[in-house]
C-alpha cells in the first residue's frame, strides 16, 4: 500500500486508464486496487485547457476568481505507481504538490482540505487550445483509444519491463507473475508461485 496522494483532472480520472497505468490491465484485481481511495476533489487557482491535437488536457496556474479545476483525488498510490505516473505523464508536465478540497457529492466536504500532487503542464501556452477540455466527451468519443490501444502506454511498459525486478519476475507485471495471473485466470487455482 501506498502512502502518496494525487490530483487527476484528465484520462487518468477514467480508472480504465489509471488501472492500465499502474497494474498494465484495465481490469486488475480487487487486490490490486485494494489499496486505492478515489473521491471527486476541486483544485483552486487552476485552469485546465486541451492540448493541442491531443486527446489530453493541461493545467496551468491562473489568478482569476473562479479559476478551480474539478477531477479525482487519488489515495495509496506506491513509489512504483508514482514512477509509473511520471512516465505516463512524461516531459510536458512537472509535478507539484498542490491542496485540494475533496468532494461529497457536488458539495465541498467541509474543512477537507488535502494535500496532493498533480500533473501541471510546462511546455508554454503555444502547445494548449484556448477550450476547456471535456472529460464526457472523452469518454464517450476517444475512451476506446486510450483501453484498446496498448500503444499508448508502450513506454510505461518499455521502461517496466527494462528495470529491474527486485522479485525476479514474480511481482504483478513479472514474466512469472503473468504466467501466474493466466494460469488462474484459466483454472481458477493457483497451485504453485515457484
Amino acid at each position: 500500500m501506498g502512502d502518496r496522494s494525487a490530483f487527476f483532472y484528465g484520462t487518468l480520472m477514467a480508472p480504465q486508464v489509471l488501472h492500465r497505468v499502474l497494474y498494465g490491465t484495465t481490469t486488475p484485481t480487487p487486490d490490486q486496487t485494494s489499496s486505492l481511495t478515489i473521491q471527486p476533489a476541486l483544485l483552486p487557482r487552476y485552469i485546465r485547457h486541451r492540448v493541442r491535437n491531443c486527446d489530453y488536457p493541461a493545467i496551468i496556474p491562473s489568478l482569476g476568481p473562479d479559476a478551480c479545476v474539478r477531477g479525482t483525488f487519488v489515495n495509496g498510490i506506491s513509489a512504483e505507481d508514482q514512477w509509473r505516473l511520471d512516465l505516463f505523464e512524461g516531459a510536458q508536465y512537472d509535478r507539484l504538490a498542490v491542496k485540494v478540497r475533496l468532494l461529497e457529492g457536488d458539495e465541498v466536504a467541509e474543512g477537507r482540505e488535502v494535500e496532493a500532487e498533480t500533473y501541471v503542464w510546462c511546455e508554454g501556452g503555444d502547445g494548449l487550445e484556448d477550450g476547456e477540455w471535456d472529460f464526457e466527451e472523452f469518454m464517450k468519443e476517444k475512451m476506446g483509444r486510450w483501453v484498446g490501444n496498448d500503444k499508448e502506454y508502450e513506454e510505461v511498459d518499455e521502461a517496466v519491463r527494462e528495470r529491474k525486478d527486485p522479485t525476479g519476475g514474480r511481482g504483478p507485471n513479472g514474466h512469472i507473475g503473468g504466467k501466474l495471473e493466466l494460469r488462474h485466470k484459466g483454472d481458477g487455482v493457483l497451485e504453485s508461485a515457484v
